[in-house]
């Protein structure tokens, strides 16, 4: 696995730094409305796709603090989502987080943040919480996605591809999978990235 993707390390590479320059940035920014979206985002991505969150990010915008939770529903349903009624109830009901999250994520180390956000908010489990991490710059967490599950079965990391997530599994599999990052010669959350160049030919988020 990582000799095929060593393949294309120099493709994906200005891609690549690009983007985790843009989550440094966000991380830096200071700005709570910011970062409440990013975390919206991975609320919506679940189950969906991550060019349907980009895309509900460009149109929504603040919306995502400011709407009526009937007007966000809309919202999301112009932009497509599955699940329209559950994802706007959850981003409604997360809104208290707004004027925390700056202290949070300067305050805490990356692993009691991603379990706190996995208790305490809405529709945010072991990978969403990992992928708003990493969005934000956090360098040392894994996001395990259905993709990235696939292509661990596939090369015989793992038997199985899990239907839920315990915290021990999830734990379980990070590592694997954070063994693999270090073979490879980048920090989990940037060799993600470079795994869907791998898989998909392009660098979302």
């Amino acid at each position: 696995m990582v000799e095929e993707i060593k393949k294309i390390y120099f493709d994906a590479k200005e891609l690549v730094e690009n983007r985790w320059n843009e989550f440094l940035k966000l991380k830096n920014s200071n700005d709570e409305l910011l970062l409440f979206s990013e975390l919206s985002f991975c609320v919506l991505t679940a189950n969906w796709s991550a060019s349907g969150g980009i895309k509900a990010q460009k149109e929504i915008g603040d919306g995502f603090y400011t709407l009526s939770l009937s007007d966000l529903e809309k919202a999301l349903k112009k932009v497509g989502h599955r699940f329209p009624k559950a994802r706007a109830k959850y981003i409604y009901e997360n809104r208290w987080i707004v004027g925390k999250l700056i202290d949070l994520i300067k305050s805490y180390d990356v692993y009691t943040i991603r379990e706190y956000l996995v208790k305490n908010i809405k529709g945010i489990g072991w990978k969403e919480a990992s992928h708003f991490l990493r969005n934000i710059g956090f360098c040392e967490v894994a996001i395990l996605d259905k993709h990235i599950l696939r292509i661990l079965h596939k090369y015989k990391y793992i038997h199985e591809i899990p239907k839920s997530w315990s915290k021990k599994r999830y734990l379980e599999i990070e590592k694997i999978f954070n063994e693999i990052s270090n073979e490879f010669g980048e920090c989990p959350g940037k060799f993600d990235l470079y795994v869907w160049y791998y898989i998909k030919g392009k660098v979302e988020k």
